[in-house]
Formats: C-alpha cells, sequence, structure tokens
C-alpha cells in the first residue's frame, strides 16, 4: 500500500476544512493509499516555501518516512504563487514524491516514478490562474473599501467594527493556534511577532482572551 500525505487548507469555517479532509480520505481509502500524516495551510498560498511552516513540515516529513504521494484538492493549495508551488513541485519530484491533484485527477509522476510533462503544463497553467483570480479578488477588494470609505465620508457613517464586536475564544484558537502556543511558552509579544509576523496589538487580545 503506497504511503501518502494530505495537504489542506485551514478555512475559519471548521466545516469546509472537515470536508477536505474527509474527502480526501475517502478517496485514498478507495484507491489502497495509506494517509500517513495530514498537513494544514491557514496562511496564504502566496507566501514563499520559508515563510510556510506546513510546507517546510511536509518536506521534511516526505524525505523522512519515504511517502510516495502528496495528495490535495487544488492545484492552490500548494500555492497561488506559480514559482514557490513549482518549487515545492520541484523538491517533491527530485525526491521521488508524486503531488496528486484530485479535482482534475492529475499526477506529476507517471507509474514508473518518472515526471509526467504534460500534467506539469497543466498545472503551471492551473497555478497561474489561481494567481490571477487572486489579483483579480484583491483589486475588487480594494475597489469595494474605497467605494464604502468614500460613501461613509459622504454619509458620515463611522466606519469599522461595532465597538462591541469581540472575537470568541474557539475563533482564536483557529486562527492563531502557533501565537497561542508561543504565548504559553511565555515568549514575548515582541518576539512572538517576530516570528509569526501577527502585529503586537493582536497578539496582546490573543493572550488576554485566551489565557
Amino acid at each position: 500500500m503506497d504511503k501518502a500525505v494530505i495537504l489542506a487548507r485551514v478555512s475559519t469555517d471548521r466545516q469546509e476544512y472537515q470536508r477536505q479532509i474527509n474527502e480526501l480520505t475517502a478517496y485514498c481509502e478507495n484507491v489502497g493509499w495509506s494517509v500517513e500524516e495530514i498537513f494544514a495551510n491557514k496562511v496564504s498560498g502566496a507566501k514563499r516555501i520559508e515563510e510556510r511552516e506546513e510546507i517546510l513540515s511536509l518536506v521534511e516529513y516526505v524525505r523522512e518516512h519515504q511517502i510516495k504521494r502528496v495528495v490535495c484538492l487544488e492545484i492552490s493549495r500548494v500555492g497561488r504563487n506559480t514559482l514557490e508551488a513549482l518549487k515545492v513541485i520541484q523538491y517533491l519530484t527530485e525526491n521521488g514524491v508524486s503531488l496528486f491533484v484530485k479535482n482534475y485527477n492529475l499526477e506529476t509522476l507517471d507509474a514508473n516514478g518518472k515526471p509526467n510533462p504534460i500534467t506539469s503544463l497543466i498545472c503551471t497553467i492551473l497555478l497561474e490562474i489561481a494567481s490571477m483570480e487572486r489579483l483579480t479578488i484583491k483589486e475588487r477588494m480594494e475597489s469595494g473599501r474605497k467605494q464604502y470609505i468614500e460613501r461613509c465620508r459622504k454619509e458620515g457613517i463611522k466606519m469599522g467594527r461595532p465597538s462591541t464586536y469581540r472575537k470568541s475564544v474557539e475563533t482564536y484558537k483557529e486562527q492563531y493556534p502557533k501565537e497561542i502556543g508561543l504565548i504559553h511558552k511565555g515568549l514575548s509579544l515582541k518576539n512572538i511577532s517576530a516570528i509569526t509576523g501577527t502585529s503586537i496589538n493582536t497578539i496582546r487580545k490573543i493572550r488576554d482572551t485566551v489565557r
């Protein structure tokens, strides 16, 4: 039975994340692949590999445990930055590990462990499409925000969240597990901010809410 790991994306919607895991696990069981580990990506797929802890952990794990296949639902789970995602695929290929993308039934290595050039081409195209979608979404959000700010100024509407808005403890635990772990280890807010990239004010709110 081939060893496999799952790469999924964490969402604030826990049900959506669990749906990914359930769907991929069921598929692996159906085709006879043994799921050895699950890696969850909660950060932007546009970040560099060196900034993505789950990718670094995945790379180390597949190397040490003789994993044959990384399974994901969509190519964007690997990354929306085309160059960085292709680096991940290249590393897996060089170590004899195939990437399987379920929604397109794509596999980067063939039955003999050789790179599939057609799959490589399709993955590159799909990554470029994902990158374009991310840029389009960003532009739409910026446009919407500008329109919102302009309307608020014209109509004298106070912007921002209501003063009574508070995130729940569970929401903080889902969104900031690494920050919480570092807080419990006793690191300073400044050091935690430097490690995670999260603002000191946000870390302070996490500390005051979760402790």
